[in-house]
């Protein structure tokens, strides 16, 4: 596997170049998309995207957890934690290595 990561600026020049906005515009507007998505998840709606998949937000009680090295009980507290569950087509698109 390469060891690449996609990053905001990487999605702009995307935009950039297909959409044909100017770089700024184009970086303004993946801020925004970004900072929408953010948002809707803070406030606890799903965020679904076709053909890619859903992020969501889920509630985790408290429980009590074991150190793997000393066996020791360990209170987690309860919290919050942000999930992705990818399309149908998402994952087969992975599955085949990026083929169309």
């Amino acid at each position: 596997m390469a060891d690449t990561t996609l990053t905001r600026m990487d999605l702009s020049e995307a935009v950039f170049r297909e959409v044909g906005l100017s770089r700024n515009e184009s970086a303004q507007l993946v801020e925004a998309v970004l900072e929408y998505m953010s948002d809707a998840l803070v406030q606890g709606e799903q965020v679904k995207i076709s053909s890619f998949g859903t992020f969501s937000v889920r509630d985790k009680t408290a429980r009590v957890g074991r150190n793997p090295k000393t066996g020791e009980e360990v209170p987690i507290n309860p919290r919050r934690v942000l999930t992705f569950r990818p399309s149908h087509l998402m994952k087969d698109r992975v599955a085949n290595g990026n083929k169309r």
